[in-house]
């Protein structure tokens, strides 16, 4: 699969801006996927995978390299200095094995901030767990790739069996980049004419067919001008404060936990109002959310929310790195009843996909990115902490798989909450629906509690069918 994978040697302009944000540490985009197995990987066979795929995939083996003054993105360069034995490590929980167990030892690795001189990405096995099984917790930058992109770096992993054979033939490592400081300023100032001069005969293509349709129906052309400058503004609108009264604090602490849906329940459930499995999760975590505040004695119709919106078609499908829009909206916590709940998120959803604004992503990121550092920081910084949580909706394999002779039990993904409360992410495996629930103790420092009435917002889901 990896010669189908496409990677490009600079950051996207919004890959660059999620990577300049972090001079606020509560903006990092760090993910952590926790893998639940059967038994213990092999070591030799998962260190000789690890080892392979870094080579067959560069950007395993690739850091960020950039200059606050270049016109262009940070560039992807091999690291000279790549060691395997930094990336993956082994240990052995010392407490009583279980998977909250693992999860006491994941939160401090994802509160970590990445070496910047290295990849972006740590592995850690963990054995000794219950009944001779382990687990793998990865640990990676979204600077590197969305959630999609992730399961797809992630299959390279994992086999359809428990005895796969032995790894093919050791390619030879990537040669590390050798480019003085003159080659890489002219490489970015080369970069960033090409691409300038694309979008310039872009943008001329544009105005030519425009130009026929003022002529045709100016009033029309004039209206989705208005409509689109409308939709770039509520995209980059900022939100003094989070709508939540109770989850109102803020830490660069986490707190992880999960819980498990049916995947087949989950799916009927959303037929019932003609929508998707997403909407039947987000309508769930609402749900959650109503019940949680309402224990709290805070009575809250809406909180506001960041989905990221797949943008993948047929030209970008094998490519890595990052291609989705996070969309910002108001979520209704206040229906009682799941049914009308969910067909209102299946209505605000197909709005945010509708967003004119969503095909200027790229645009807008590029004029901010031009910004100084600090002031890109701060106006995103007001964009991000009024948000109340984050949501997130990633398919996973369909078929059980298999981690160096490890058995999948189970997968679940913290994603980052960027400032927000809490960050709900969903991972499908098999006939599962994986829910993995990040959450600032500063906002929920009851975690339990808070994890209760997320089941029970994803039961009352389900017992629509």
């Amino acid at each position: 699969m990896s010669d189908e994978i496409e990677f490009e040697p600079r950051m996207s302009d919004s890959d660059a801006l999620m990577w300049s944000i972090e001079k606020d540490p509560l903006l990092r985009s760090t993910i952590t996927t926790i893998f639940v197995l059967d038994q213990a990987p092999d070591r030799e066979k998962f260190s000789l995978r690890l080892d392979r795929i870094s080579r067959l995939v560069p950007r395993l083996r690739q850091r960020v390299l950039g200059h606050p003054l270049s016109v262009a993105p940070p560039r992807w360069e091999i690291d000279p200095n790549f060691d395997l034995s930094y990336h993956l490590r082994w240990m052995r929980t010392v407490d009583t094995g279980t998977l909250r167990a693992v999860y006491d030892i994941a939160e401090p690795i994802a509160m970590q901030g990445f070496d910047r001189a290295r990849p972006l990405w740590e592995f850690t096995v963990v054995e000794g767990l219950e009944e001779g099984r382990a687990a793998v917790i990865a640990k990676i930058h979204h600077a590197i790739t969305d959630g999609v992109g992730g399961v797809k770096l992630m299959l390279e992993l994992l086999d359809v069996d428990r005895d796969a054979g032995p790894e093919k033939h050791m390619p030879p490592a990537p040669e590390p980049h050798r480019l003085t400081e003159r080659r890489r300023w002219i490489d970015a100032f080369t970069y960033e004419a090409q691409r300038q001069l694309a979008s310039v005969r872009e943008t001329l293509g544009e105005v030519s067919g425009n130009a026929a349709r003022v002529a045709d129906d100016p009033v029309g052309v004039g209206l989705d001008a208005f409509e689109t400058i409308g939709s770039i503004a509520r995209l980059v609108s900022p939100a003094a404060a989070p709508l939540s009264p109770v989850m109102h604090g803020r830490s660069l602490s986490v707190r992880f936990d999960s819980i498990q849906v049916g995947l087949v329940e989950m799916k009927e459930a959303a037929r019932l109002v003609s929508g998707k499995l997403n909407d039947a999760f987000v309508a769930g975590v609402a749900g959650g959310l109503r019940r949680y505040h309402e224990a709290k004695g805070a009575d809250v119709e809406l909180l506001r929310m960041t989905m990221p919106i797949n943008v993948r078609n047929e030209t970008t499908a094998n490519k890595v790195g990052n291609q989705f829009v996070p969309a910002r909206f108001k979520v209704p916590v206040g229906i009682d009843d799941p049914i009308k709940r969910m067909n209102e998120v299946r209505e605000l959803v197909e709005q945010q996909r509708a967003e004119p604004a969503l095909a200027f992503t790229e645009t807008i990121a590029n004029l901010l990115n031009r910004m100084p550092a600090t002031l890109t920081t701060g106006l995103f910084g007001s964009m991000l902490k009024g948000v109340d949580f984050v949501t997130s909706n990633v398919p996973g394999a369909p078929f059980p798989v298999y981690l160096s002779g490890g058995k999948v039990e189970a997968q679940f993904a913290f994603g980052p909450m960027t400032g927000a409360a809490t960050n709900i992410t969903l991972l499908s495996y098999v006939d599962d629906l994986n829910i993995g629930i990040n959450t600032d103790p500063a906002a929920v420092p009851d975690p339990e509690f808070f994890v209760e009435c997320m089941r029970d917002g994803f039961e009352e889901i389900t017992k629509l069918v």
